[in-house]
């Protein structure tokens, strides 16, 4: 599911589960799945990725632009939850969000990174993308950025075959200093 629309990840989650008519039962699913995770974010039953959130952190102290940038609807209100060091939310550290919009077409389409590098007032050349889904990958691809693969689920196979640049299994892997200049690698032992 990861990567697709709302309602085609339902469709491949109830196909992948070989639910009859998935077609049909998708909207249901797809409402009911949507009502679960909004409990989910209100309750706070989730939590962050501690790498990613160092991640983040290294970069606004840097000053990069950032842009959260998922198709999922309930994106903005997990990040508003989820607090950092300084006090202030996830969601604070980006300069700008393009969650949840309704763009015309999904991943692999690079509409939503487009959109975000059109915001931040960046060329998408000079932009890069962390993704976990091979989805993801080749939409930054498509739109020109350079791809970095998260490999959280064995999944890094798919993720390099989609064009991620590097694949990492944590973001404490990449060498930040190295990002700055332009370079997406991995950081030395």
């Amino acid at each position: 599911m990861a990567g697709k629309p709302r309602l085609a990840g339902a469709r491949a989650a109830l196909e992948a589960l070989g639910v009859p008519d998935p077609g049909r039962q998708a909207f249901l699913y797809a409402e009911r799945k949507q009502k679960r995770l909004e409990e989910l974010v209100h309750a706070g039953a989730f939590e962050a990725f501690p790498d990613a959130l160092r991640f983040v952190q290294a970069l606004a102290a840097l000053d990069w632009p950032m842009a959260a940038a998922s198709s999922s609807k309930n994106a903005s209100g997990m990040m508003q939850t989820i607090r950092l060091a300084s006090g202030h939310s996830l969601l604070d550290a980006f300069n700008v969000n393009v969650c949840g919009r309704d763009l015309p077409k999904g991943k692999p389409d690079p509409g939503i990174f487009l959109l975000a590098a059109k915001e931040l007032k960046v060329e998408p050349a000079l932009c890069f993308v962390a993704e976990d889904a091979p989805a993801g990958i080749e939409a930054a691809r498509a739109g020109g950025m350079a791809a970095l693969g998260v490999a959280r689920c064995g999944d890094a196979p798919l993720l390099q075959a989609a064009g991620a640049g590097l694949v990492v299994r944590s973001f404490d892997e990449i060498a930040i200093d190295e990002l700055t200049g332009g370079r997406l690698c991995r950081r030395s032992a």
